[in-house]
Protein backbone atom coordinates (compact mmCIF):
# COMPACT_ATOMS: atom_id res chain seq x y z
CA UNK A 1 0.00 0.00 0.00
CA UNK A 2 2.53 2.40 0.72
CA UNK A 3 4.75 1.73 -2.52
CA UNK A 4 1.44 1.98 -4.27
CA UNK A 5 1.13 5.51 -2.60
CA UNK A 6 4.74 6.90 -3.11
CA UNK A 7 4.20 5.58 -6.87
CA UNK A 8 1.13 7.81 -7.12
CA UNK A 9 2.64 10.92 -5.72
CA UNK A 10 6.14 10.43 -7.77
CA UNK A 11 3.46 10.75 -11.11
CA UNK A 12 1.78 13.11 -9.98
CA UNK A 13 4.91 15.24 -8.95
CA UNK A 14 6.43 14.08 -12.27
CA UNK A 15 3.24 15.02 -14.71
CA UNK A 16 3.06 18.01 -12.44
CA UNK A 17 6.59 19.51 -13.12
CA UNK A 18 6.30 18.18 -16.89
CA UNK A 19 3.26 20.41 -17.41
CA UNK A 20 4.57 23.42 -15.50
CA UNK A 21 7.97 22.94 -17.92
CA UNK A 22 6.10 22.57 -21.15
CA UNK A 23 3.65 25.70 -20.49
CA UNK A 24 7.25 27.71 -20.07
CA UNK A 25 8.98 26.33 -22.91
CA UNK A 26 5.55 26.99 -24.59
CA UNK A 27 5.84 31.03 -23.17
CA UNK A 28 9.25 30.80 -23.87
CA UNK A 29 8.82 29.95 -27.72
CA UNK A 30 6.04 32.54 -27.76
CA UNK A 31 7.99 35.25 -26.49
CA UNK A 32 10.19 34.55 -29.35
CA UNK A 33 7.73 34.59 -31.73
CA UNK A 34 6.73 37.69 -30.50
CA UNK A 35 10.58 39.32 -30.56
CA UNK A 36 10.32 38.51 -34.33
CA UNK A 37 6.51 39.52 -34.79
CA UNK A 38 7.70 43.26 -33.11
CA UNK A 39 11.04 43.19 -35.66
CA UNK A 40 9.15 42.13 -38.36
CA UNK A 41 6.44 44.82 -37.51
CA UNK A 42 9.29 47.68 -37.71
CA UNK A 43 11.23 46.83 -40.68
CA UNK A 44 7.90 46.74 -42.67
CA UNK A 45 7.26 49.94 -41.81
CA UNK A 46 10.74 51.03 -42.81
CA UNK A 47 10.67 49.43 -45.99
CA UNK A 48 7.07 51.50 -46.67
CA UNK A 49 5.29 47.42 -46.78
CA UNK A 50 1.57 49.37 -46.39
CA UNK A 51 -0.25 45.67 -46.24
CA UNK A 52 2.42 43.18 -44.19
CA UNK A 53 2.76 46.18 -41.39
CA UNK A 54 -1.27 46.40 -40.78
CA UNK A 55 -1.50 42.86 -41.14
CA UNK A 56 0.39 42.34 -37.82
CA UNK A 57 -2.75 44.23 -36.53
CA UNK A 58 -6.41 42.39 -35.42
CA UNK A 59 -9.11 44.00 -37.50
CA UNK A 60 -10.23 46.30 -33.91
CA UNK A 61 -6.54 47.55 -33.41
CA UNK A 62 -5.76 50.96 -31.49
CA UNK A 63 -3.41 53.13 -32.84
CA UNK A 64 -2.14 55.95 -29.62
CA UNK A 65 0.62 58.22 -30.86
CA UNK A 66 2.82 60.37 -29.52
CA UNK A 67 0.28 63.26 -30.21
CA UNK A 68 -2.74 63.68 -27.53
CA UNK A 69 -5.08 63.45 -30.81
CA UNK A 70 -3.49 60.68 -32.16
CA UNK A 71 -6.07 57.85 -30.92
CA UNK A 72 -6.96 55.76 -34.06
CA UNK A 73 -8.79 52.58 -34.86
CA UNK A 74 -7.14 50.56 -37.44
CA UNK A 75 -9.36 51.66 -40.37
CA UNK A 76 -8.41 55.30 -39.68
CA UNK A 77 -4.76 54.77 -38.90
CA UNK A 78 -4.13 53.27 -42.09
CA UNK A 79 -6.13 56.16 -43.78
CA UNK A 80 -3.56 58.62 -41.77
CA UNK A 81 -0.44 56.10 -42.03
CA UNK A 82 -1.24 55.72 -46.21
CA UNK A 83 0.98 58.71 -47.39
CA UNK A 84 4.03 57.90 -45.65
CA UNK A 85 4.11 54.41 -47.07
CA UNK A 86 3.16 55.98 -50.22
CA UNK A 87 6.57 58.32 -49.84
CA UNK A 88 8.42 54.74 -49.92
CA UNK A 89 9.64 55.48 -46.46
CA UNK A 90 7.17 55.25 -43.31
CA UNK A 91 9.56 55.50 -40.39
CA UNK A 92 12.12 53.31 -39.16
CA UNK A 93 11.97 52.52 -35.50
CA UNK A 94 14.76 49.61 -34.17
CA UNK A 95 14.51 48.15 -30.76
CA UNK A 96 16.94 48.78 -27.66
CA UNK A 97 15.74 47.11 -25.21
CA UNK A 98 12.22 45.09 -24.92
CA UNK A 99 10.26 43.05 -22.44
CA UNK A 100 7.24 41.18 -23.27
CA UNK A 101 5.55 39.24 -20.47
CA UNK A 102 1.78 37.61 -20.28
CA UNK A 103 -0.97 36.53 -18.73
CA UNK A 104 -1.98 33.52 -16.72
CA UNK A 105 -3.98 32.45 -20.49
CA UNK A 106 -0.50 32.48 -22.34
CA UNK A 107 -3.26 34.05 -25.07
CA UNK A 108 -2.51 37.67 -24.02
CA UNK A 109 0.90 39.31 -24.10
CA UNK A 110 1.70 42.91 -23.65
CA UNK A 111 5.35 44.54 -24.39
CA UNK A 112 7.19 47.57 -23.38
CA UNK A 113 10.60 48.99 -25.96
CA UNK A 114 13.08 51.34 -25.69
CA UNK A 115 13.36 52.34 -29.59
CA UNK A 116 15.99 54.60 -31.99
CA UNK A 117 14.01 55.99 -33.93
CA UNK A 118 14.11 59.45 -36.11
CA UNK A 119 12.46 61.45 -32.90
CA UNK A 120 15.56 60.11 -31.06
CA UNK A 121 14.48 57.81 -27.93
CA UNK A 122 10.50 57.44 -28.05
CA UNK A 123 8.79 54.05 -26.06
CA UNK A 124 6.29 51.36 -28.12
CA UNK A 125 4.59 49.61 -25.51
CA UNK A 126 1.00 47.37 -26.53
CA UNK A 127 -0.76 44.39 -26.41
CA UNK A 128 -1.10 41.05 -28.34
CA UNK A 129 -3.96 38.68 -28.54
CA UNK A 130 -3.46 34.97 -29.79
CA UNK A 131 -5.53 34.40 -32.83
CA UNK A 132 -5.86 30.88 -33.57
CA UNK A 133 -2.00 29.83 -33.63
CA UNK A 134 -0.90 33.19 -34.54
CA UNK A 135 -0.12 36.99 -32.73
CA UNK A 136 -1.51 39.99 -33.36
CA UNK A 137 -1.12 43.22 -32.35
CA UNK A 138 -4.46 45.26 -30.51
CA UNK A 139 -3.18 47.84 -29.46
CA UNK A 140 0.00 50.03 -30.10
CA UNK A 141 1.42 53.24 -28.09
CA UNK A 142 3.95 54.81 -28.88
CA UNK A 143 5.84 57.68 -26.71
CA UNK A 144 7.88 60.36 -27.01
CA UNK A 145 10.68 60.27 -23.91
CA UNK A 146 11.31 63.19 -22.06
CA UNK A 147 14.38 63.28 -19.44
CA UNK A 148 13.35 64.34 -16.09
CA UNK A 149 15.84 67.14 -15.82
CA UNK A 150 14.84 68.87 -19.08
CA UNK A 151 11.08 68.83 -18.40
CA UNK A 152 10.76 71.97 -17.43
CA UNK A 153 12.22 73.19 -20.73
CA UNK A 154 9.72 71.30 -22.76
CA UNK A 155 6.42 71.96 -20.90
CA UNK A 156 6.75 75.99 -22.42
CA UNK A 157 6.88 74.38 -25.69
CA UNK A 158 3.85 72.02 -25.19
CA UNK A 159 1.79 74.33 -23.21
CA UNK A 160 -0.05 75.98 -25.68
CA UNK A 161 -1.21 72.81 -27.53
CA UNK A 162 -1.75 70.97 -24.53
CA UNK A 163 -3.43 73.54 -22.21
CA UNK A 164 -6.04 74.23 -25.35
CA UNK A 165 -7.07 70.46 -25.45
CA UNK A 166 -7.22 69.71 -21.54
CA UNK A 167 -9.51 72.61 -21.86
CA UNK A 168 -11.80 71.04 -23.94
CA UNK A 169 -11.74 68.00 -22.54
CA UNK A 170 -12.54 69.21 -19.42
CA UNK A 171 -15.36 71.49 -20.39
CA UNK A 172 -16.70 67.85 -21.72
Amino acid sequence: MQKTIIGLVFIFVFTACNSNTAEKNSLADDKIVIGNLLDSFNIAAAKADYNKYFNYYTDDATFIGTDATEVWNKDEFMIWAKPAFDKGAAWNFKSLDRHIYFDKTGNLAWFDELLSTQMKLCRGSGVLVKQGDEWKVQQYVLSMTVPNNMIDSVLPLKAPVEDSIIQSLLSK
